[in-house]
């Protein structure tokens, strides 16, 4: 009996103790906080197109969204040739500044700007078969650009952000600067001066620019240690979409063409309304495309307003063609400000001037009983259908005898061939029934002399 005692008191304690465990268990303020954290909501945001303004707009939504929804993870799909290193930095200051987690995994190339960044996330993943780096700095030709003082800048803002996340601010260097000689015994290689250090997703595992080789998002945010059931994709709105179909070179210079020979041929075959219309449209899609992606400012809406009035104005206006050249630069200046790239605007520009003024010519040509220079051209005949009496020439009666029915002082009135004629002496004067001759004839101006 005392044995059976003591087991029931030994079980009540056991008991005791696991009830005891439980509570405190339950009671234990980290457990809840984790679970909620990995249900937070979880935003994935493509960094899929070339570094710009556009981008950096759309970054922007995608992070004020986040923030909104009190998003515990941000990915950063990126898959980018590179960029605007000024946008890149403005982006990536924008991640180190965000209180959010985030991680970028690249699933294609993380080249040049898009390697930097990468490197502001707090952890990057990989894709099997995607790359990081090759980030020397190149202008707008794909030259690479030589200033020691631009490529030292850079550097540097590699530099830092790869040590900001932990990483060895050499390889991040290398990425940037040609003439550098890196070490990489992690993978077995060393970068020689003229080398560019671009890394495997294998590569960037070993040298710690990775930190895990992923093949979905939805891995990467497992991994990270939140739920894939309230995953938010950032998707374009349709604006957005329509103006990356506008922005496109070969959409820009086709706009270009339509907007220079639709308003031309307006303006200089009035009448017919339509390439006005169009030309004006062009115009419109230009900018408007280029607004939305974020590459156009007010200013350049005003400088093709002003532009088109000028040009207009000129039309009707003489001023020895200065205000059309004004509003001629006013167009080219807010065509190219609006622009992603300087250089690629102004050979959109020259080809669809180009095209235009041939498509303009044979319009003129073909029209040209109605262009705008018929106004300024007298081109019309008084005819004797429209009531008006042609004066006769006198050609005929040169040399011919004749008497003066007038005195002559020096103008009067001779009988010339039995006709009455005006005539006018050389200053001398003549008198009446005096005999004449014809020397000299003008039109309707007949000279005599004395015979």
């Amino acid at each position: 009996m005392k044995r059976s005692g003591y087991g029931n008191m030994l079980h009540r304690r056991l008991v005791l103790f696991m009830m005891l465990m439980l509570g405190m268990a339950a009671a234990f303020p980290g457990s809840a906080s984790a679970e909620d954290a990995k249900i937070a909501p979880v935003y994935i945001i493509p960094v899929d197109q070339k570094i710009e303004t556009g981008l950096e707009k759309f970054m922007k939504r995608g992070f004020k969204e986040a923030e909104k929804m009190n998003a515990g993870l941000i990915v950063l799909d990126i898959d980018t040739p590179g960029g605007l290193v000024t946008t890149a930095q403005t982006i990536g200051k924008m991640i180190r500044e965000s209180k959010i987690e985030s991680v970028a995994y690249i699933r294609g190339n993380a080249a040049s700007a898009g390697s930097y960044i990468a490197l502001n996330a707090d952890k990057i993943a990989m894709s099997p078969g995607s790359m990081i780096g090759a980030a020397a700095m190149v202008d707008s030709t794909g030259k690479r650009v030589d200033d020691p003082k631009l490529v030292a800048a850079w550097k540097s803002e590699m530099s830092a952000a790869a040590e900001s996340s932990g990483r060895n601010a050499k390889i991040a260097a290398g990425m940037a600067d040609i003439d550098m000689v890196v070490d990489m015994p992690e993978i077995g290689e060393k970068k020689e001066k003229g080398q560019i250090i671009a890394l495997s997703s294998e590569q960037a595992l070993k040298v710690g620019y990775a930190d895990k080789i992923a093949s979905s998002p939805e891995e990467v945010i497992s991994w990270m240690g939140y739920s894939t059931d309230n995953v938010i994709q950032v998707e374009h709105t349709w604006a957005e979409n329509i103006a990356s179909f506008l922005t496109n070179p070969i959409v820009m210079t086709i706009l270009l063409f339509l907007g220079i020979a639709g308003i031309v041929i307006e303006l200089i075959v009035p009448g017919f309304g339509v390439p006005g219309i169009i030309g004006t449209a062009a115009f419109i899609l230009y900018f408007f495309g280029n607004y939305v992606a974020g590459f156009a400012g007010n200013e350049t809406w005003l400088l093709f307003i002003i532009g088109l009035i000028l040009m207009i104005l000129e039309m009707f206006v003489p001023s020895f063609g200065i205000l059309g050249v004004l509003g001629a630069i006013s167009l080219v200046a807010g065509v190219i400000r609006a622009a992603y790239d300087t250089s690629h605007a102004l050979i959109s520009l020259g080809i669809a001037f180009i095209a235009a003024l041939v498509v303009v010519v044979v319009v003129a040509i073909v029209f040209k009983e109605r262009g705008i220079w018929n106004r300024f051209i007298l081109n019309e005949s008084l005819t004797k259908e429209q009531g008006y009496v042609p004066t006769e020439s006198r050609e005929s009666l040169l040399g011919k005898e004749g008497v003066s029915v007038t005195p002559l002082r020096p103008a009067g009135t001779a009988l010339i061939d039995d006709e009455r004629v005006d005539v006018v002496t050389e200053g001398e004067f003549i008198p009446r029934d005096s005999a004449v001759v014809v020397v000299h004839v003008e039109g309707a101006r007949v000279v005599v002399k004395p015979k």
